[in-house]
């Protein structure tokens, strides 16, 4: 399994990248937001999902851990498939995908191409009580002000993913710490909520 790549962006499409890493040339499907952020020639990092089908294999790739699991969790929705899980992840931040689905916002799902309002309604009763608290209540906007407490990027969410923290717990363990302290102090206040 190939868990992340880091190297330099020599290729970039409307929903993928090529990467070399080392001479070897990586294709991976992104999300239109991961896609805005990147430059050809610029040194990145993505963490890596493989998708292994009879006639195929697609690598997808997303800019923090938060976001693959996001993924990983949509596409064990039954009827959602990698394609389906990186246009809903086009929506916009992974924070606004998951505070759309913790606040059963149906429409803002159905708005990901190839996704229909049966699909949406079924991630959103198979998914509302896994992906944690809603940062914002009310009915999702296409964009919104991220909770002050977690952003799109946020690191402290990340490493407490990558400490095996799911995504609910992990948001629930930062939403009552001080955003504005660095990173570490973050995590270890998180970690001490438990």
């Amino acid at each position: 399994m190939i868990a992340h790549l880091a190297g330099t962006i020599t290729e970039k499409f409307l929903t993928s990248v090529i990467i070399d890493v080392h001479g070897i040339g990586y294709e991976l499907s992104i999300s239109a937001p991961d896609a805005e952020k990147i430059n050809l020639g610029d040194e990145v990092k993505f963490y890596t999902y493989h998708a292994i089908r009879e006639n195929s294999e697609e690598l997808f790739g997303f800019s923090s851990l938060a976001a693959k699991k996001l993924f990983q969790m949509l596409i064990s929705v039954n009827g959602v498939g990698p394609k389906a899980a990186m246009a809903i992840l086009s929506l916009g931040s992974t924070e606004e995908v998951r505070n759309a689905i913790a606040n059963t916002d149906a429409a803002f799902i159905a708005k990901a191409t190839g996704v229909g309002k049966k699909s949406a309604e079924r991630v959103i009763v198979d998914l509302r009580d896994k992906v944690g608290a809603p940062s914002h209540y009310g009915a999702t906007e296409t964009k919104f002000t991220l909770s002050a407490s977690i952003g799109p990027e946020d690191e402290a969410l990340d490493a407490l993913i990558a400490l095996g923290f799911p995504l609910k717990e992990a948001s629930a363990a930062l939403a009552n710490v001080d955003p504005a302290l660095p990173t570490e102090d973050r995590i270890k206040l998180a970690l001490k909520q438990r």
